[in-house]
């Protein structure tokens, strides 16, 4: 069996909670899982709005250890390389070393993240020449110089300005012209480490560890070159990216840690505006029948023998949420003119009520590439009434 089905059913099979935890909470709002990647403690998952589904396609997903000289995933960064509307967009997380004196040990971890950000073997240019880079996760710098009274006292009088100055993150920025490059909110809100568990109380341990921010959010426009010219110039004006808020949400106790969240606005101008495949339900959809479905393809599009096309009820949580599928190539009945059609046996559709969709999901994209519009299966029950009405005319 060809390996992206069996990445796509070993990921299914090994469902994590958090995956179900969000699902549960977003399918709701029109948002779908589209990727996933996990090393040990480190999980990133990337959600979008079902609408864009044709639009999102997953290059590449990967795992970088750098716990215990490389081998070991409690340290290390994960990454989902996509591509969204033509353009090329990293989102990795990442957990650095931790504690006051390894700071060197942190940026040499996030150097190394970085180069190997490769992609041999694949049509997909480095992650510097990416249009975006979101980095996130459990940083572990800390804030040098000051005691943990004079820490604790900002704190509590909100002054952090003082604090800011000697954020080993700040001050690696200023001396690191990459570092440099990636962007980051106002820290206007309280170090998020450490507390003691189910409290909002900084550690009261022994150790009695300083605050600081260890939790944060970065980002990297690309910069584009001048025309005739070897400087580097800002993002061009039809991608860009605006951050909305940058908060810690300190009602959570469950850990050492204070989650912080990022909201962003992005703003594009579409590379890529139509989809690969546009395909359409043909005809009144019931229980009773078979049901034949036309799609196109662009001439460039890679098809694939394990491509298949999915039924789905509207308010799907991920690809594999279908209720009915059919493998493109062994359920084609004809194909002219650049329109295809496959049919669903009447035996694989659902007899329930409700708002289904098609989608195309393409095996060599490892993506869904193109998608129905909302349509109605017709019950029995709908159809026998509908002859009744007929009979007594």
């Amino acid at each position: 069996m060809d390996c992206g089905i069996m990445s796509l059913l070993a990921d299914t099979a090994s469902e994590d909670p958090w995956s179900s935890f969000f699902m549960d909470v977003l399918s709701p709002l029109s948002f779908v899982k589209v990727s996933s990647v996990r090393m040990q403690g480190l999980l990133l998952l990337v959600f979008v709005k079902c609408q864009h589904l044709p639009f999102i396609q997953i290059l590449s997903t990967k795992s970088t250890p750098t716990g215990l000289f490389g081998f070991w995933g409690n340290k290390g960064g994960v990454n989902i390389c996509l591509k969204l509307y033509g353009y090329y967009v990293s989102i990795v997380n990442c957990h650095l070393p931790p504690h006051m004196a390894n700071n060197d040990q942190r940026l040499e971890h996030f150097d190394r993240i970085l180069e190997m950000q490769n992609f041999e073997g694949l049509d997909i240019p480095t992650i510097l020449d990416h249009d975006l880079i979101v980095w996130f996760g459990d940083m572990n710098f800390r804030i040098e110089d000051f005691g943990l009274h004079f820490v604790r006292e900002s704190i509590k009088n909100q002054c952090y300005s003082d604090l800011w100055e000697k954020d080993q993150l700040s001050v690696a920025k200023r001396c690191d012209l990459l570092l440099r490059e990636f962007q980051e909110g106002p820290l206007l809100f309280p170090p998020t480490y450490k507390f003691d568990k189910n409290s909002d109380n900084y550690d009261t341990s022994e150790k009695k560890r300083k605050p600081a921010w260890t939790d944060r959010i970065l980002w990297r426009l690309k910069r584009q070159p001048h025309t005739g010219s070897c400087t580097l110039s800002l993002p061009a004006p039809h991608f860009s990216l605006s951050l909305r808020s940058y908060i810690s949400h300190m009602m959570y106790t469950i850990s050492d840690h204070k989650p912080v969240t990022g909201t962003f606005d992005l703003e594009l101008k579409p590379l890529v505006s139509v989809p690969l495949i546009t395909l359409m339900p043909e005809g009144l959809w019931t229980v009773e029948n078979d049901m034949l479905i036309s799609y196109t393809l662009t001439p460039d599009f890679p098809s694939s023998p394990w491509d298949w096309i999915g039924l789905y009820k509207v308010g799907l949580r991920h690809i594999n949420d279908y209720v009915s599928y059919v493998w493109v190539e062994d359920n084609q009945v004809s194909f002219s003119n650049g329109l295809n059609q496959v049919y669903i046996n009447v035996s694989d559709i659902p007899e329930t009520e409700g708002q289904f969709l098609l989608c195309y999901y393409s095996n060599s994209l490892r993506s869904v590439v193109g998608m129905s519009s909302p349509f109605k299966i017709q019950p029995s029950a709908f159809l026998e009434e509908d002859l009744m009405d007929e009979s007594q005319l």
